[in-house]
C-alpha cells in the first residue's frame, strides 16, 4: 500500500534514505522523521559529511583501499611488512581483517569477485594491479584472503594461476571461517586466528 506524505520534501528524502541498502520505506521515514527533530547544525554537518565523502575520497594507487590521500596510511607506514600482501575482496574486509590487530602486512583490494551470474569478470576487478605489483620483485608471499564461497574460490583459483610465472608464495586464510561465510561478517577472534594459522594455497581445479 502506498504512503501518503503531508510534503513532497518529506516523500522526496524518505526515497532517498530508502535507495539504501537493507532500508525499507518505513524504515526510511522513521531515519528522516528522526533528522528533522535534529538541530540544523546537526543536519548540515550530516549532509556535508556525505558530500564531502563523495566528492573528496580517494582510492590509493596502490592497493586500492579508500583514502585521503593518494597512498593509504596502510600503504605508507614503514613499519608493515611491505613484503606480504593480503588480496581481499572490498574495504569492509581490510577493516575486518584490521580489528583483529594481527596481521602488519600490506593489502589489495579487488573491489569484488569473478562472479558470471552478476555479470563480474576478471576484468572488472583489479586484478591487473595485484600482477603489477608481483612483477616488482620484493613480494615474498600474497595471502588470498577470500570469503570461502564458490565465487571466492573461483577468484582465488584464477589469482593464483596468474601469479603462478612468479614463484611467490601464496596461502590462504586458514579455514577457521566457515565455508560459505563473508570475511565482513566473522568475528574478530576467529579472522585473527585465521590469518595468523593462514596455510598454503593449492592450486588445483575446483
Amino acid at each position: 500500500m502506498n504512503q501518503t506524505f503531508p510534503s513532497k520534501l518529506l516523500e522526496r528524502a524518505v526515497d532517498s534514505f530508502a535507495t539504501l541498502p537493507g532500508i525499507g520505506r518505513k524504515t526510511a521515514l522513521r531515519l528522516v522523521l528522526h533528522m528533522l527533530k535534529q538541530d540544523e547544525e546537526n543536519v548540515n554537518y550530516f549532509a556535508s559529511s556525505l558530500t564531502d565523502l563523495r566528492k573528496n575520497v580517494k582510492h590509493c594507487r596502490m592497493c586500492h583501499n579508500i583514502c585521503d590521500n593518494d597512498i593509504c596510511d596502510i600503504c605508507a607506514n614503514d613499519m608493515r611488512d611491505h613484503s606480504i600482501i593480503c588480496v581481499v575482496q572490498n574495504i569492509q574486509d581490510v577493516m575486518a581483517i584490521e580489528n583483529t590487530q594481527q596481521y602488519h602486512g600490506i593489502y589489495h583490494v579487488l573491489g569484488g569477485i569473478i562472479s558470471p551470474i552478476d555479470g563480474i569478470g576478471p576484468n572488472d576487478l583489479n586484478i591487473n594491479s595485484l600482477i603489477e605489483r608481483a612483477q616488482e620483485g620484493h613480494i615474498q608471499e600474497i595471502i588470498l584472503a577470500l570469503s570461502p564461497t564458490a565465487e571466492g574460490e573461483t577468484t582465488s583459483f584464477f589469482i593464483s594461476r596468474k601469479l603462478q610465472p612468479f614463484g611467490i608464495k601464496l596461502s590462504t586464510i586458514a579455514r577457521g571461517v566457515s565455508v560459505g561465510e563473508e570475511l565482513e561478517y566473522t568475528d574478530e577472534i576467529t579472522l585473527g586466528r585465521s590469518i595468523v594459522n593462514r596455510i598454503e594455497f593449492k592450486n588445483k581445479e575446483l
